[in-house]
């Protein structure tokens, strides 16, 4: 063959080899996920009691939303146990566990398992269920709503350093951390916090039948022991898996089921193969990291809390002082 001849049969070689390159991965990629969804969670194909854990600040957590789903629409979960141990977190957050936990309390009993204390969007969680089970000293309550800003204006003026505004309405962008607030711009945010606090109140009094004065009552931002909750309506019943099982026992669920614990896709078996894939993929084909997850694992993962807060905080001062 003359030497343009084999260049050209060089390049079909070539370019079959990318192609059975290409296929190989993808075939990889099939098996691994397979083995993943197969090896991941064996117990979740048999009747059980499905635990999902909520704990530390609550956000709006969409892989936590997708799996009390999947727990809730999965035919051998029987029922669903929460276990709590959170000081709240956003009130958004809150209210997206409220609906996605009253969802999955249509299809079959569910539990909280108050730890070590479920407090503001945590108790908002915990009243979502048909049930709470709290430990003597486990903390709950806190009902209520906070808004809070930073108020730089006299540092600023020390410094010198002054901000000026050029607004569309005077209460755009209000509060500001440069001035101080208005009474009109505070008389909004109060209004706000009130609405989302009325809320939360009718929230607890619908899904803990109690009157709504019985609620307001509690609702001036104490916490309670759990056995001040059961004393006060706010718990159902003082203990551990002992009485959670007395429960689920009496709506029909088999009280030797094992308990299985459900977890999101961020640190499963299934997820960590399917990160291992990509990441050879990506070094065979000679793509470079995936910057989103890098700045996902420098900001460990929020970088803010946004909006209204229903968050327990030590030495703070409850929703209607606020």
């Amino acid at each position: 063959m003359t030497d343009p001849e084999i260049i050209a049969d060089r390049r079909r070689i070539r370019r079959k080899l990318s192609f059975w390159r290409i296929i190989s991965v993808v075939a990889a990629i099939a098996l691994v996920t397979a083995l993943a969804v197969n090896i991941g969670f064996p117990e979740t194909r048999s009747d059980h009691i499905a635990r999902i854990d909520i704990s530390g600040v609550i956000t709006d957590d969409e892989p936590l939303l997708e799996l009390i789903d999947k727990a809730a629409k999965n035919q051998a979960a029987k029922a669903l146990v929460i276990s709590i141990s959170s000081p709240g977190g956003t009130t958004y957050g809150g209210e997206r566990l409220h609906e996605a936990l009253v969802a999955a309390g249509a299809l079959k009993p569910v539990v909280a398992d108050v730890r070590t204390l479920a407090a503001s969007a945590g108790y908002m969680i915990a009243a979502s269920t048909d049930h709470i089970v709290a430990g003597e000293s486990s903390i709950v309550g806190s009902i209520g709503v906070i808004f809070q800003y930073a108020q730089a204006s006299d540092l600023l003026d020390k410094i010198g350093v002054r901000i000026e505004d050029i607004k569309s309405s005077p209460m755009k962008a209000e509060p500001s951390p440069f001035h101080n607030a208005s009474e009109e711009a505070k008389a909004m945010i109060r209004s706000m916090v009130l609405d989302s606090y009325d809320w939360f109140v009718d929230l607890v009094a619908e899904r803990r039948k109690m009157d709504r004065a019985q609620v307001l009552a509690l609702a001036d931002g104490s916490i309670f022991t759990g056995r001040q909750g059961l004393a006060n309506g706010l718990v159902d019943a003082v203990g551990g898996e002992d009485e959670i099982r007395t429960y689920l026992k009496g709506r029909g669920i088999d009280e030797t089921l094992k308990i299985v614990k459900w977890e999101p896709d961020r640190g499963s078996p299934s997820g960590l193969l399917n990160i291992q894939a990509a990441s050879l993929v990506e070094r065979y084909l000679g793509m470079p990291g995936r910057v989103s997850d890098e700045i996902d694992r420098l900001s460990g993962g929020k970088l803010f809390l946004d909006g209204l807060l229903s968050v327990w905080q030590v030495g703070g001062q409850p929703a209607r002082d606020n």
